[in-house]
């Protein structure tokens, strides 16, 4: 059986390289380009992101990244944000009074944390519903976070046929969005890459779910 092909959105922006080390880990194989044939062609595609959103979407905005993965999503071909790459799914996000328009897949805003001590640096617990894939056989385990900034609410009207999206939550002062599952799109505010094995198992879980 052949391994999925997996590119990790080279723009600029994230840890591409040690996303790239953990995805190979858990059975991708794996490329780091911003190659739009490459980029729509594999059968999954992860957009890491570290830093402010406003400088996310610009790395990404020079890379025509919100056509690759209108593209890619169109065709119902799978796609996972991490941490930043995670935020910018939403509508807009508000950072020390800028607010900047996001990629508009889900509606929403990221907004900072309201919480005695940030950035949110650590290891933390999530509560992920039973029918996940992302958190099959790892929902009690513990992720790695490094955030500020997340969506604290979600709103989206998901229609029949369309299944419901699968939501995880987790808490820092207040309870935000940990991952989200809706369809071929699918994020993580904490970094999988950074989470040992569990981090591992998850990505494993994703890939194994791209046929």
């Amino acid at each position: 059986m052949t391994q999925p092909s997996v590119v990790v959105l080279n723009y600029g922006s994230g840890n591409v390289h040690s996303a790239a080390k953990a995805l190979e880990a858990a059975g991708a194989r794996v490329e780091l380009t911003a190659d739009r044939k490459k980029v729509l062609e594999a059968d999954g595609l992860v957009v890491p992101g570290v830093g402010a959103f406003s400088a996310v979407m610009e790395a990404l905005n020079s890379v025509n990244g919100a056509d690759l993965i209108d593209r890619r999503l169109a065709g119902g071909r799978p796609v996972l944000g991490i941490c930043v790459g995670m935020q910018v799914l939403f509508d807009r996000g508000v950072e020390r009074g800028v607010e900047t328009a996001g990629l508009g897949e889900w509606p929403g805003t990221v907004t900072e944390l309201d919480a005695p001590i940030l950035p949110h640096m650590g290891w933390n617990t999530v509560e992920a519903p039973d029918d996940s894939i992302l958190f099959n056989g790892i929902a009690d385990e513990r992720f790695y976070f490094v955030h500020s900034y997340a969506a604290s609410d979600w709103s989206l009207e998901v229609m029949k046929p369309f299944a419901d999206p699968h939501l995880t939550w987790a808490e820092h002062g207040t309870r935000f969005l940990a991952a989200v599952e809706n369809g071929p799109l699918s994020a993580t505010q904490f970094h999988p890459e950074k989470s040992g094995a569990p981090g591992i198992r998850l990505l494993s879980n994703w890939i194994a779910a791209l046929a």
